[in-house]
């Protein structure tokens, strides 16, 4: 029998159950018993009307229940509600030092753009080695970067550029920094860092290029620490506020130079990367510098110099005659100061620095053959302006930048007097976090590191640099 004929045939039998057997309850069942309560009587003739009544009211209660255990008959058995899964375990702590290191790193890629004025003999040997002759494409830097903390009060940075020169061998491998993090806190607001590792020389020298908004660092301040990097021990203090602001200073895309502490100082050897000491006499170095937050805006202002004694390699002349050194064992003073000022680009921003010192230099005129420690200055200002949201891009920021610098550079043969003044315009494209675009048209006039002659060239780059 089907679902759809029970209910009437039910009803039938029931009412005509009732109408003729009166039914007991029983309490404890909690509805109406099997068992009769007197004979059965097919007679109701006699039955008054309170009997009636009541035998109608019980069949009905009893339709009723019927009625409610069939229909959940009818009902799909539900299923029974799951168990609550599990909360998610916690990831185990790395028990192997190695296991908490990071990765990251990114790669610039360059070309020399036609219709400039080129000058083959308009070179910068310490920056864009594409500049002069042929030009064309140069992967400019290629970086890959391993740092973590391998202890509560230990932190580590390696990395080796894959994009380096050796006189005209391009892409040879060589260490950019290798150092250790030691905290004495548990903020981590003081620490001593023990390694090869960035000077705290200026603003620039400290900014990474992959956040530099020219393509070369200024002549002026890059001259006193040549790769930005030498090998001593720094001790940095910042506090934890001021670190975090550091932090989003780079974060942010407002081109910061990353946490070099508020109050640096420290002792290295003087001679610049992946070079020996050659006069046991190391450099001292002191830095002190302050982001100040107004308004919505900030401003970073700080200055600091350093003293110590280079050693020069000194040859000929280019021109075939001996070079004069008034010191026998061929080291000088070095001795520099400089100021910073930084307004970050919220939207318009702008940047300048100076620094005034004295180191080897050969002289001009009569001086010229005469290796000496010598007065030097020069320094660079850059205006940007930084747009956010440009045609679903991340930002576009466009700047200009002058340089200037009057003075030796220690690390070069004889340490030639040089003279730079130069002119940037350029444009950055940041397309996402990972890719940037960078054009610039350069204008520049500087001594050639070869020939010691002032030299002038335009050079129009185009720049591709991606993070990973």
């Amino acid at each position: 029998m089907g679902h759809v004929s029970a209910s009437p045939v039910l009803t039938t039998l029931t009412l005509a159950l009732f109408l003729q057997l009166p039914m007991a309850t029983d309490p404890a069942d909690g509805g109406v018993a099997a068992a009769p309560s007197r004979a059965p009587s097919s007679d109701l003739s006699g039955a008054s009307d309170a009997e009636l009544r009541e035998r109608l009211r019980q069949a009905l209660d009893l339709l009723a229940r019927h009625e409610a255990e069939l229909e959940a008959l009818r009902r799909p058995s539900e299923p029974a509600p799951a168990p609550a899964a599990p909360p998610a375990p916690e990831p185990p702590t790395p028990s192997h030092w190695y296991e908490r290191l990071n990765i990251r790193g990114y790669t610039q890629v360059r070309v020399n753009l036609p219709g400039a004025v080129y000058n083959d003999k308009a070179i910068n040997e310490q920056a864009d080695k594409s500049m002069g002759g042929g030009g064309g494409f140069l992967i400019r830097r290629a970086r890959v970067i391993l740092f973590g903390d391998v202890h509560p009060r230990v932190s580590v940075y390696f990395q080796p550029d894959f994009a380096s020169a050796i006189d005209d061998q391009l892409g040879v491998s060589i260490l950019r920094d290798w150092y250790a993090d030691v905290f004495l806190d548990a903020q981590k607001e003081f620490r001593f860092r023990v390694g090869q590792s960035k000077v705290p020389y200026g603003f620039e020298n400290m900014q990474s290029s992959q956040n530099r908004l020219p393509l070369d660092r200024n002549d002026a301040l890059n001259s006193a620490v040549k790769d930005e990097r030498d090998l001593g021990v720094f001790f940095y203090w910042a506090p934890a506020h001021i670190r975090a602001r550091f932090k989003h200073l780079v974060d942010s895309g407002l081109k910061g130079s990353g946490d070099y502490g508020v109050v640096a100082v420290g002792a290295y050897n003087g001679q610049t990367a992946n070079r020996l000491d050659l006069n046991k006499f190391p450099h001292v170095i002191g830095r002190v510098t302050w982001p100040f937050a107004v308004g919505s805006q900030f401003f970073e202002l700080g200055g600091g110099g350093y003293w110590g004694q280079a050693t020069v390699k000194v040859g000929k002349h280019p021109d075939g005659t001996d070079i004069v050194s008034m010191r026998t064992s061929n080291t000088f003073r070095d001795a520099r100061a400089f100021i910073t000022a930084v307004w970050y680009p919220k939207p318009f921003g702008f940047q300048f620095e100076y620094t005034v010192g004295v180191g080897p230099q050969l002289g001009l005129g009569d001086q010229r053959y005469v290796l000496d420690d010598r007065l030097l200055y020069g320094g660079y200002a850059q205006l940007m302006y930084k747009v956010d949201d440009v045609l679903g891009a991340v930002a576009l920021t466009p700047y200009v930048r002058g340089t200037m610098y009057d003075g030796g550079k220690k690390f070069v043969t004889n340490s030639p007097y040089y003279q730079v003044r130069e002119v940037e315009a350029g444009v950055e494209l940041q397309v996402n976090r990972s890719l940037e675009l960078v054009l610039a048209y350069l204008v520049t006039d500087r001594t050639n590191d070869k020939t010691y002659r002032s030299e002038y060239g335009h050079w129009t780059r185009l720049q591709v640099q991606v993070s990973y």
